[in-house]
């Protein structure tokens, strides 16, 4: 039967009944073990077939098969180096008995297509013989993870980063994530094949899984999704991000009790508790229900250690002043011309060189968009870039990691459902921790039925709040304030949150306020906290000064010059 352009799962089919089945049959022998059974039962029919998931399962060996190859769903962006392909699908007696020490069998090896072979390695500076862990998709090798004796490791340089035996997950309303090749190697021991390996490990507050952005089409048809990853704190961070980026209401969690990861477990309980441990995975803690279970880690970790500190833009006279957590908003108010975009966009990219973290812009004033990126573009690379500049190195650098980093919401019309759904979305699909809605009032709520403006603004407010806490993103809005007022000497007054439209909503349900206001005599520009939810984030009436430098449109730290005890000349 040829095929061409067929989808089944959301997978274009590659190479339809790769095993030369008998087509349409419920039942049939196993391509993975009939052929080395005795003569006598290679016939039987110990394998189940389900042509419209793609996938078998045989019940003599445990083990699951796929039926056709698949396509990647989509293309990549970006071109990435592709490895050779596997010259011989095996290893030596050596490293089978060293596997063979982690309770992984040599059958194991070949279904998962563990090879050998020397690779340099920049941790030793010299050719190691190494275990390489072949990352596949369809029948096509993407990359490689090199292991050398020593516990060294590194990735195929250049190559796609996606998820270790991502192949096995295909055809499964369920899969499991585990935090290395080894784990998923012991869940295959369990009889457990649709598990899955991040690429490198997890790292304390980074979000970057672009592995996730290159495979987030293998998890769109999951009802369950376990993450059996480390006990440890980047284990359990990586757990966090996985679960904010995938849904809580799929993921399942894994507890490996006295255990660091899957295959320690494998080694000390066996294979029947591993595979019950697995099966034993409770559901994300309930929405809206907390315990004292729940938060107990919490709990501790504040008893002994007091408040986080807040996450901090990198301008320190600033972050003397002010600091935030993730899961709030911030209003950012000023007069017309005052520099509170610039200064927002200033404080995006401080969080993303400090943190990685990623933003989406909902910003209908900053069109046209390709202005608005430009000024992003001049912040990184802290400089104008010239007409020379163009595709040289730094700026293919500073362009590639500003198109990774950030990103632009552009609409007909700009709703604020609309770009809340476009932002979790990109919470899914990109791993955004801020957005931007620039100004509130081009930015309407026309679902709300109020005509009371106070009202309209609790609930506008209600809704961002909902959502920085969901997706645990900070939240910029924007807005301008309505009335300006002149003091005796005819200068404009700083506004504050009260002369935003809306009043007291503003101050009572923001989490922070920052008041941006520039001088235009001395043309310096001040930013000024006017809230802080929390006393440890900042303090409320305290200002940082700067000077802007049009070139890179950053704002550089100033001291203003303080004349009042200075005697004048004519004194």
């Amino acid at each position: 039967m040829q095929v061409e352009n067929i989808e089944i799962n959301g997978f274009l089919i590659d190479k339809f009944n790769q095993h030369s089945l008998p087509e349409g049959k419920t039942q049939g022998i196993c391509p993975l073990c009939s052929s080395s059974r005795q003569p006598k039962n290679q016939k039987t029919k110990c394998a189940s077939y389900d042509w419209e998931r793609g996938l078998g399962t045989c019940h003599n060996c445990n083990t699951s098969f796929q039926l056709h190859t698949y396509q990647r769903k989509g293309e990549a962006e970006k071109i990435y180096i592709k490895p050779n392909p596997i010259k011989e699908e095996s290893v030596g007696t050596k490293i089978e008995e060293w596997f063979k020490t982690r309770g992984i069998s040599a059958q194991t090896l070949r279904d998962l297509r563990i090879t050998e072979g020397e690779e340099w390695m920049p941790q030793t500076g010299k050719p190691e013989n190494t275990i390489q862990f072949n990352y596949i998709i369809g029948d096509e090798l993407i990359n490689i993870k090199y292991r050398d004796g020593r516990k060294n490791f590194k990735l195929y340089k250049g190559a796609e980063k996606v998820f270790y035996n991502i192949n096995s997950i295909i055809g499964y309303d369920n899969c499991i994530i585990t935090e290395g090749e080894m784990d998923v190697l012991a869940l295959h021991e369990a009889g457990m094949p649709n598990a899955i390996s991040v690429p490198n490990g997890a790292t304390l507050n980074s979000n970057n899984l672009d592995y996730l952005d290159n495979c987030i089409d293998y998890f769109e048809d999951k009802e369950k999704i376990i993450l059996a990853v480390d006990s440890d704190d980047a284990g359990q961070a990586l757990q966090q991000e996985l679960v904010r980026r995938l849904g809580a209401e799929v993921c399942f969690l894994v507890s490996f009790e006295d255990c660091k990861d899957a295959n320690e477990y494998l080694l000390k309980y066996g294979k029947q508790k591993l595979a019950e441990c697995i099966t034993g995975a409770r559901p994300v803690p309930l929405e809206n229900v907390t315990t004292f279970k729940d938060i107990e880690g919490e709990i501790t970790d504040f008893v002994k250690n007091g408040f986080k500190p807040g996450f901090q833009v990198g301008l320190q006279n600033f972050d003397d002043i002010f600091s935030t957590y993730t899961g709030q908003f911030i209003t950012v108010t000023g007069i017309p011309s005052s520099g509170k975009s610039d200064f927002v966009d200033q404080m995006v990219v401080g969080y993303n060189q400090n943190y990685g973290w990623k933003t989406a812009f909902a910003s209908p004033e900053n069109a046209p968009t390709y202005l608005h990126a430009h000024k992003i573009m001049r912040k990184v690379w802290q400089d104008m870039p010239r007409a020379s500049d163009i595709y040289g190195d730094k700026w293919n650098q500073v362009a590639d990691h500003v198109n990774e980093n950030f990103f632009h919401i552009d609409m007909e019309r700009y709703t604020l459902e609309s770009v809340l759904r476009k932002g979790a979305e990109l919470v899914k699909r990109k791993g955004i921790k801020c957005l931007v809605i620039d100004p509130f009032n081009k930015v309407r709520d026309v679902n709300s039925k109020t005509e009371d403006v106070n009202r309209y603004t609790m609930e506008y407010l209600s809704k961002i709040e909902i959502f920085a806490k969901k997706y645990d993103v900070l939240v910029f809005i924007v807005a301008h304030p309505t009335k300006m007022y002149k003091d005796s000497n005819g200068k404009i007054e700083e506004p504050t949150m009260y002369n935003i439209k809306g009043g007291g909503e503003w101050y009572d349900a923001s989490y922070h306020g920052i008041l941006v206001h520039r001088n235009y005599e001395d043309r310096t520009v001040k930013a000024k906290v006017l809230k802080v939810k929390f006393q440890n984030l900042g303090e409320n009436g305290a200002e940082a000064h700067f000077k802007w430098e049009p070139k890179s449109g950053c704002f550089v730290p100033h001291e203003p010059v303080d004349m009042s005890n200075e005697a004048m000349p004519w004194e």
